[in-house]
């Protein structure tokens, strides 16, 4: 197969870096959108030059030859979408959060073992070279101790009108990229991420609409621990992770373009992570996800993995105290 053809469903502001990614993908070429709004769509069409636009997603699908689907809506929209396209074995890029619970996620998980497509769920942080190139320095070590992460914002976004019905809590929707990063930082393989086992949560919310707050401490089934902080309605948008092993810790500011400090051995570590070890400073989930279909190869964030992730956000929201049973 010398080029993936791609088709993109849905066209808000979350498909922009799918848009650019594709672009930067030499081995995908971007064919086709589909998009029920006219205005996003036709600013689409205007800005990313797509061959073929339709406002009806089926149409696209009955109608193009297509290698790779991305399904960019809301979640409360993804379930149907992504059951179509994996039906029609297309592999499958799903946006974060995959469904409006763990349901949904197993749902989507169904129809995957059946279809002849791969499916991977978009979540960015567990693509990102420098942490990927932090994660590879914690195994060499055996493995992160104990894991931390920080998701702070602004009011929700979610407070505007329509937006609950197709939207879950901010924990599962939005922050589910920290949690789930707390997961991929304290595995202890290069592909795998660990499992939650014990959550002790507390969960509240502000006086202001849209203030949901979090604090939890989870231990994972490889022996690591971890907390997890997500407050909205706080200073300011605030992304940050700590891991630690055997003399080795590194604080990674992920609100921008990521800031590593790193110390080995007791010392501030001046050498810059060797990310050409790791895919190189280009690599990302679309990168990865073309070499899967192209290898016949399991992507490193799979529908299985989100039944976990999906879990620990639901636990974690519900303020869970003690063990974690996942079916």
């Amino acid at each position: 197969m010398a080029e993936l053809k791609v088709g993109i469903i849905g066209c808000g502001g979350h498909a922009q870096g799918h848009f650019a990614m594709i672009k930067g993908e030499s081995r995908m070429k971007l064919v086709a959108i589909a998009e029920i709004d006219e205005d996003r769509r036709n600013r689409a069409k205007a800005e990313h030059q797509p061959e073929f636009a339709f406002r009806d997603y089926r149409e696209m699908l009955d109608k193009m030859d297509l290698d790779v689907v991305y399904v960019v809506t809301m979640p409360g929209h993804l379930l149907p979408i992504v059951l179509e396209c994996l039906g029609r074995d297309v592999h499958t890029s799903v946006e974060k959060s995959p469904g409006m619970n763990v349901d949904e996620t197993r749902q989507m998980l169904e129809a995957a073992h059946k279809s002849k497509g791969k499916a991977i769920v978009s979540v960015n942080r567990r693509y990102k070279p420098e942490v990927l190139a932090v994660r590879k320095l914690l195994q060499e070590r055996g493995g992160a101790v104990q894991v931390a992460a920080n998701y702070h914002k602004p009011p929700s976004g979610l407070v505007r009108p329509g937006r609950r019905e197709v939207a879950p809590p901010e924990i599962v929707c939005d922050a589910i990229h920290h949690v789930d990063l707390l997961r991929w930082m304290a595995g202890r393989t290069p592909t795998e991420a660990a499992n939650a086992t014990e959550v002790y949560a507390h969960s509240w919310h502000g006086a202001r609409e849209g203030t949901p707050r979090h604090n939890a401490i989870i231990a994972f089934d490889n022996g690591c621990h971890g907390t997890m902080m997500s407050h909205y309605g706080v200073g300011g948008r605030i992304q940050t992770s700590e891991v630690h092993a055997e003399d080795m810790s590194a604080y990674l500011d992920l609100t921008g373009t990521p800031k590593i400090t790193l110390y080995l051995d007791g010392k501030l570590c001046e050498e810059p992570l060797d990310l050409d070890a790791v895919g190189g400073p280009g690599f990302n989930e679309t990168r990865h996800f073309a070499d899967c279909i192209l290898n016949d190869t399991m992507p490193w964030s799979p529908l299985e993995e989100f039944v976990n992730t999906m879990e620990l956000c639901e636990a974690i929201e519900r303020g869970h105290q003690g063990k974690l049973v996942i079916a």
